[in-house]
Formats: structure tokens, C-alpha cells, sequence
């Protein structure tokens, strides 16, 4: 079970700034290699190049000043929001390699792809944006989180499960695994009979505004996968990591698929996105910011949406051992080829991290893929309530398994 940690007093964050760049260490001279996200560096000769990658990645932290959650709730999330941020950076890590791949970097004041700017306006700190804090807040009560209670890893995950539901531009299928268990036949039946239902409603639109789109006859080209993100909420220990574990942690940053992990201290939340040596290498999002909106053109000024001093670091084996995975699967071929990793570097040690199953194991419920709802978003436009969720059959929130 996920640990439960929670913030009683609200009003006393309300307008707390925390800055931690004072003690923000600078990487070591080393000739190790650095692990970020499937690419690896090298720190004695790549150094400029590995912090470029790192600024790149959308950094969300705690914010001020927007407009209070659910009408009368908290106008701030600064101490309790951190895990929620820390999902937001991995859904905005899927999107980025979803719309923009993996190598796609990001320079400050420079002019960026048009799908980045709409990416970042899915997690503005506004009701109405697909991913923001709002929503994620609203909807984690319906995993049994009040509005400012601590969510866990896999609180997270269940909540993103759900929100993507609603999200039509990015269009993707996100399972999480139960059980410290990915089951293959059901990823399959998931993203392809969801990406054959996608493509049904885009042709039926299509067909409604132009008829001369039926002279092309069905769409024989398109992929007939849905862009996966498989989340992967695991217990490695009881108190703390068990170190068993830690060579298998450690590959799944060298996958190309990662999407990194969620995880930390009590308390503590943090976004890992590589390491070096025995050091996780993370993104902090206890920073307290003044809330960002769209300006007049339309535009987000993204400056605070990067971080651009060094990452933090931290021992491995001071890990909570409550975390979840992440890896994104563009392709069928992505998933396959993840699957071959697993089998390769997870599945060899004797005490397994998960496991990786090919057939839906017989004693579970049936799994049925979460229906597409009829509301649905184009980009940051989003529902103003969750109250259409209620109506759908979605899997049962789990609870993970004590290793």
C-alpha cells in the first residue's frame, strides 16, 4: 500500500515561497556516465550538452495566486501538491516525445514548435486546462483524496489514467499495471482497440464536413495503435528500498522508452529522470511560483516552466520505496521492443521488480479497456467538473502489493 502522508493546515502555504536553489550541487568531474531518460552523456566531455537536456524537460512545481480550486478550496498548492506536480512533468514528458520525439530540445527565447506551446497549455493552473492541478485535485477525490491531501505514487497515476480519458488532441492509452504485474494481451487489446475507435470518430467527423473524403476509402494507412503510457506503481521494500532492487531500478532510466519515475521522501515528492552512479537525479517542484496564464497572443511565457540550475541528487538507497515507473510506447514496435528489455535486464534477477505477463492472469476481473467518453477536449479545453466520470466502468484502483 502507498504510503499515506497528508497536510492538515493549508492556509499557513498559502503564500509560502521555498527556494532551494541555495544548495543545489553542480555534477562532479567524473568520467561516469550520466542515465537521462534513455540517452546517456558523458559528464567529463558532455556536460553542456547534459544540462541542455535536462533544462529541456517541463518542470512544474508548487504555484501561487491562481484561481481557487473548485470555486472555494485553495488558491495555492504549496505543501501538498508535489506529487501531483511531479505527474504532471512525466504526462508532459509523454507529450513532448508524443508530438515533438524524444531528441527535441528546448532553448530559452527561442521560438518553439507550436505543438510545445499547446502541450504547456494542457497543465496551466486553470479549471478549464485538461491536466492542471484543478483537475487532477477534483479528480483524486474520487480515489478517496480530499483537496490538499498528499497523493502517492499510485493515487497519481490512477488520477492521469482517468483525465486522459477526456483528452482527444494527445490521444493516448494510459494503463497502469496492478499488482506489480504488466499484462501484455491486455496493453494490446487496450491501444489497438482504442486507436480503431479514435480513427473511427475522426473518419465519421470527417465524412460529416467534407464528403470528398469517402473517395479516399477507410484510412488503411493509419496506425493501429494508440500511443501508449504505461505507468508501473511498485513497493521495493517496507521502510526503505530494499537494494535487491537497485541495478533493476537503475536500467529502467537506459530504456528509450522512459518516462522516468515518481517517488521520494515522506512528504517529499520528487520527478527522477536519471542517475549517476549510486544518485538518482531529479526535478524538485518545491519551488512556490506566482500561477502563469495565457498571454493576449495567445502564447505562455515558459521561462518558469524550466528549471535551468543543475538537478538535484540523491542516494538511491534513500528512496521511499513507494514509486512508479513510467515509459511511453509511440508504436506497437516500442512496446515489443520494451517488452524484450524487460525480459532481458528485469526478468533475469531471481527477486523481480514486476513482472511481465503475456496472458491476463485468470483469477483477475476481465479487463475492459475505459470507454471514450462523449466529452471530450481539443488540446487544453477541459470539462469544468468531473461528474462525468461517475458514469463509466473504469478499473478498480488496486491497491499495490507489499514486497
Amino acid at each position: 500500500m502507498e504510503p499515506l502522508y497528508r497536510t492538515d493546515v493549508l492556509s499557513k502555504y498559502e503564500n509560502q515561497i521555498t527556494i532551494f536553489n541555495d544548495y543545489l550541487e553542480d555534477f562532479p568531474d567524473t568520467d561516469e556516465l550520466v542515465w537521462i531518460l534513455g540517452k546517456q552523456h558523458l559528464l567529463k566531455t558532455e556536460k553542456s550538452k547534459l544540462l541542455a537536456d535536462i533544462s529541456a524537460r517541463l518542470w512544474f512545481t508548487y504555484r501561487r495566486k491562481f484561481s481557487p480550486i473548485g470555486g472555494t478550496g485553495p488558491s495555492s498548492d504549496a505543501g501538498w501538491g508535489c506529487m501531483l506536480r511531479c505527474g504532471q512533468m512525466m504526462l508532459a514528458q509523454a507529450l513532448i516525445c508524443r508530438h515533438l520525439g524524444r531528441d527535441w530540445n528546448w532553448e530559452k527565447q527561442k521560438e518553439q514548435p507550436k505543438e510545445y506551446q499547446r502541450i504547456l497549455q494542457c497543465f496551466l493552473d486553470r479549471k478549464d486546462c485538461c491536466y492542471s492541478i484543478h483537475q487532477m485535485a477534483q479528480m483524486g477525490v474520487g480515489e478517496g483524496k480530499s483537496i490538499g491531501e498528499w497523493f502517492g505514487p499510485n493515487t497519481v497515476a490512477q488520477v492521469l489514467k482517468k483525465l486522459a480519458l477526456f483528452d482527444e488532441w494527445n490521444s493516448l492509452a494510459v494503463y497502469v499495471s496492478m499488482d506489480n504485474t504488466v499484462v501484455i494481451e491486455d496493453i494490446k487489446k487496450m491501444c489497438c482497440a482504442s486507436a480503431l475507435s479514435a480513427d473511427a470518430a475522426v473518419e465519421s467527423r470527417r465524412d460529416s464536413l467534407n464528403a470528398s473524403t469517402q473517395s479516399k476509402g477507410p484510412s488503411a494507412c493509419r496506425p493501429a495503435w494508440k500511443p501508449l503510457l504505461l505507468i508501473v506503481p511498485l513497493r521495493l521494500g517496507i521502510n526503505q528500498i530494499n537494494p535487491v532492487y537497485v541495478d533493476a531500478f537503475k536500467e529502467c532510466f537506459k530504456m528509450p522508452q522512459s518516462l522516468g519515475a515518481l517517488g521520494g521522501k515522506p512528504n517529499n515528492a520528487y520527478y527522477f529522470i536519471g542517475f549517476l552512479g549510486d544518485e538518482l537525479i531529479f526535478l524538485d517542484p518545491h519551488t512556490t511560483q506566482t500561477f502563469v496564464d495565457t498571454e493576449e497572443n495567445g502564447m505562455v511565457d515558459d521561462q518558469t516552466f524550466h528549471c535551468l540550475q543543475p538537478p538535484q541528487r540523491m542516494n538511491i538507497l534513500n528512496l521511499d520505496p513507494s514509486v512508479a515507473l513510467g515509459f511511453f510506447c509511440q508504436e506497437e514496435k516500442d512496446f515489443d521492443s520494451w517488452c524484450s528489455l524487460v525480459q532481458k535486464e528485469i526478468l533475469k534477477e531471481n527477486l523481480r521488480m514486476f513482472e511481465l505477463v503475456q496472458k491476463h492472469p485468470p483469477h483477475w476481473p476481465p479487463f475492459v479497456p475505459p470507454a471514450k467518453p462523449e466529452v471530450t477536449t481539443t488540446g487544453a479545453e477541459f470539462i469544468d467538473s468531473t461528474e462525468h466520470l461517475e458514469e463509466f466502468d473504469l478499473e478498480e484502483d488496486f491497491e499495490i502489493l507489499s514486497i
